[in-house]
């Protein structure tokens, strides 16, 4: 209607059209969004807009569906927003600060796991072929 995945596409084009590149900045497009948005409006709003960029860029769809999803779980868990976050918190009676610094760790050890569903597709890709058989 609006042809915002078109423009989008032309607009990250437009600043490179190296593939690492491309991907990364849907990552951290998703990562920012996952902070602030709550995660079922983001799943309806971003998915029809970044899956046909990361299809033009060589991500399968089931590719893409694990990295939006580790990219907006990731965002539920960090401040500002972080509505996971402040629910645990107010449910274990700690401070945020005190559980975001024993956070970090499992932060890294998640945005690693997500670069490398990314970009190393037989991660994600292994067992869906297995399955349905290679496509």
């Amino acid at each position: 209607f609006y042809q915002v995945p078109d423009a989008l596409a032309e607009a990250i084009t437009g600043i490179t059209d190296n593939p690492i590149m491309v991907l990364l900045m849907i990552n951290v497009m998703l990562l920012v969004a996952g902070m602030i948005m709550d995660m079922a409006a983001l799943i309806l709003i971003c998915t029809p807009i970044f899956l046909p960029l990361a299809m033009q860029f060589g991500m399968d769809p089931i590719q893409f569906g694990m990295v939006l999803m580790m990219n907006l779980g990731l965002g539920l868990c960090t401040p500002p927003v972080g509505s996971c976050l402040f629910v645990g918190c107010a449910i274990g009676g700690v401070k945020i600060e005190k559980a975001v610094q024993s956070i970090w760790p499992f932060y890294l050890a998640i945005l690693t796991a997500l670069l490398l569903t990314t970009y190393i597709p037989a991660i994600s890709m292994t067992l869906p072929n297995l399955v349905f058989g290679a496509s």
